[in-house]
């Protein structure tokens, strides 16, 4: 329903809460609106009105983790200051590497997965959407000359191509010594090459 997503009832965002926390530890690929709706004190038809179908409540649970996501990115943004590439990507890589966000983290990884697989839906267009919002934080990370460039845009490519790999190969195997030992190696290299 428009209305309620453009200005949400206090019940709304209760269940939409409720069906989140749901969400990070049960995950969304065998989601059913029987079982959330009784798991969060609820009931289907109220699910139904309030987020239109599944596909609506999944949308709405996508952006929902979005919105996590996105805090802690725009935190990284000084246009006065920019951080540099290589201090946002170690800032970044202590938040996905920290036990307290593996479910957000798994949650993304299905969705991203799943917008690969299913492009239409719930799903379409999550995993571009995310590309876009990490290249465009990387960006606002480096200094004028070095965002306009091209080898630029080849750099802030590399660190998020190398925080989602290292996030995917941490996610299967929760080694995070291994894999932060081979996140820093990489960033260090980046740093000598700014």
């Amino acid at each position: 329903m428009p209305s309620e997503a453009a200005n949400p009832s206090a019940r709304h965002t209760q269940l939409l809460e409720a069906a989140y926390e749901f969400a990070l530890t049960h995950g969304l690929t065998s989601l059913s609106l029987r079982p959330l709706a009784e798991a969060i004190g609820s009931s289907t038809r109220v699910l139904m009105f309030l987020f239109g179908n599944k596909d609506g409540l999944v949308k709405a649970l996508l952006e929902r983790a979005r919105t996590d996501e996105l805090a802690l990115l725009d935190d990284l943004r000084q246009a006065d200051h920019p951080v540099g590439l290589a201090a946002a990507a170690n800032r970044v890589w202590a938040w996905l590497a920290a036990d307290e966000h593996r479910a957000l983290l798994r949650l993304w990884a299905e969705a991203y997965t799943r917008s690969l697989v299913e492009p239409d839906g719930a799903w379409a267009g999550f995993a571009r959407a995310t590309v876009d919002d990490w290249l465009d934080v990387l960006a606002a990370c480096q200094a004028q000359p070095d965002r306009d460039s091209e080898a630029g845009t080849v750099r802030r490519t590399l660190v998020l191509a190398v925080l989602r790999g290292a996030l995917l190969d941490l996610l299967a195997t929760h080694d995070e010594p291994r894999v932060s030992a081979a996140v820093r190696l990489q960033l260090s290299l980046l740093a000598h090459d700014t």
